[in-house]
């Protein structure tokens, strides 16, 4: 008899939504291990490596254990990049106990399962992003790090609808890094450049996971 199918998962927590449009909301996050870009600038460079692996089962029971302790209705899965295992199973599990599915990717792996909201956070050099993220994503995301301008800006601008929003995010709170996003998105607005925002990361600001 085959053993179950296990993901490695890095840590699960509950907190607040620190980054995106859905800020603020209450959710328990599924961190899980492995990731294919490794960015200079990342902040979860464990998430790289480190990890366990865990049944489907395991991980639902943990989650169900959080929502009871802080009753809320969003999962997030996290990396690292999530997409990297198989993760459909969890998905429907996840679903299947009335959560809305929140999935944080970097873009550059193909979708295979349904989510209630995909963040999507193109990254350097290339900010390539699978084509079925284009409709998929309910916000795109940008660290600015020392290789974000304003021609990549417009450039993902133009081929994502306008109605999906461009957020700017400051990397890591550093002051040359919020500098450098009131910059851009002051020229983003001279090049009428629709639906940009900058929006600082909540967490880092409460001091909270």
């Amino acid at each position: 008899m085959p053993a179950p199918p296990t993901l490695k998962v890095v840590e699960i927590f509950s907190s607040l939504q620190g980054e995106g449009l859905r800020q603020g909301e209450p959710t328990i996050f599924v961190r899980l291990s492995g990731c294919n870009l490794r960015c200079s600038f990342c902040d979860t460079k464990r998430a790289w490596l480190a990890g366990q692996e865990m049944r489907i089962e395991e991980i639902m029971a943990i989650i169900l254990s959080r929502q009871r302790r802080l009753p809320c209705s969003w999962v997030c899965l996290t990396g690292g990049e999530p997409l990297l295992q198989e993760v459909k199973p969890l998905t429907l599990a996840i679903r299947k106990a009335n959560f809305r599915l929140q999935v944080e990717t970097n873009g550059t792996i193909k979708p295979s399962f349904v989510a209630d909201w995909w963040t999507v956070s193109p990254k350097p050099p290339h900010y390539f992003l699978q084509p079925e993220f284009k409709k998929l994503a309910r916000e795109v995301k940008l660290v600015v790090s020392r290789d974000l301008s304003l021609n990549i800006i417009l450039k993902l601008r133009r081929v994502l609808p306008a109605g999906t929003p461009l957020i700017l995010q400051p990397q890591s709170g550093l002051k040359w890094s919020i500098k450098k996003a009131l910059s851009l998105i002051r020229q983003c607005q001279k090049k009428e450049a629709a639906n940009v925002r900058l929006l600082l990361p909540l967490h880092r600001l409460l001091k909270i996971p």
